[in-house]
C-alpha cells in the first residue's frame, strides 16, 4: 500500500487527533476537576497556617485600612484633621469590627497595634478592639510623595528589627507602604502575615482577605 503523502497525511493525522480528543476528553477533565477541588481545600488550610504563624513568634501582620471610598486624599489634606481626609465608610467601619472578630476567632485577642497617623488607619485600628493603638509615623502614606518610598521603607525595616515578636504585632497602614515592603497589592482590610527570616529580611507567609 502506498503511504499517504502531503495534505493527505496531514488530514489523516488531524482526523486521528480529533477522534482521540473526543474519545478521551472526559478522562482528561477528571483530574482537573479533582485538582480544583483540592486546591479549594488547601486555601482553607493555608489560612489556618497563616494565623498559626502569627501566633508562633518572629511574625507580624500588616493590615491595609478598611474600606474608604476613593483614592489618595483631598488637596487640602491636613494631618490630624479628619474632615480634610478620605475616611472610612459605614461599610468600612463594619469591616474593621469584623476583622477584629476574625483575630479573636483564631485565638488572638491581645495584639500590639501600631498605626499610620491617617484618620482612616487610626479608626480601623481602634475598631479592631485588640488593644491600645500607638501612632507610628513611619507607617504614614507616601502616596503623594513617592520620593519618600525608599527611605521610609528602610526606616520601617530598621524599626521592625528592634521589635519583640513574642506577642502578635499588627501594623495598620496603606497600600503603598505594604506594597513597598512586600510587593503585594492588598485589598482594603486585607491582612498580610510576614516572617522575619533574619534581621532586616522578610518573607510573606500568606494573606487573609476580609469582607
Amino acid at each position: 500500500m502506498q503511504k499517504p503523502k502531503g495534505k493527505t497525511m496531514h488530514h489523516l493525522i488531524s482526523s486521528i487527533s480529533i477522534f482521540i480528543a473526543l474519545r478521551f476528553l472526559p478522562v482528561f477533565l477528571l483530574p482537573v476537576s479533582c485538582l480544583l477541588f483540592f486546591t479549594a481545600g488547601d486555601l482553607y488550610a493555608n489560612e489556618s497556617a497563616v494565623w498559626n504563624a502569627l501566633k508562633s513568634g518572629n511574625h507580624f501582620a500588616l493590615l491595609r485600612h478598611a474600606i474608604a471610598p476613593g483614592t489618595g486624599d483631598p488637596g487640602h489634606f491636613a494631618l490630624g484633621e479628619c474632615s480634610t481626609q478620605r475616611n472610612l465608610s459605614h461599610e468600612g467601619r463594619n469591616q474593621a469590627k469584623k476583622i477584629g472578630d476574625r483575630f479573636r476567632a483564631n485565638g488572638i485577642d491581645k495584639v500590639r497595634v501600631f498605626s499610620s497617623q491617617w484618620c482612616r488607619c487610626l479608626e480601623t485600628a481602634k475598631l479592631l478592639s485588640l488593644g491600645p493603638v500607638q501612632e507610628l509615623p513611619v507607617l504614614n502614606s507616601f502616596f503623594r510623595h513617592y520620593e519618600r518610598k525608599k527611605s521610609q521603607t528602610q526606616a520601617l525595616k530598621e524599626w521592625l528589627v528592634q521589635q519583640d515578636f513574642t506577642q502578635p504585632l499588627l501594623l495598620v497602614t496603606h497600600q503603598v507602604n505594604i506594597t513597598a515592603l512586600t510587593d503585594i497589592y492588598p485589598d482594603s482590610g486585607e491582612i498580610i502575615v510576614v516572617r522575619q527570616s533574619k534581621p532586616g529580611e522578610f518573607i510573606v507567609v500568606g494573606s487573609v482577605q476580609t469582607e
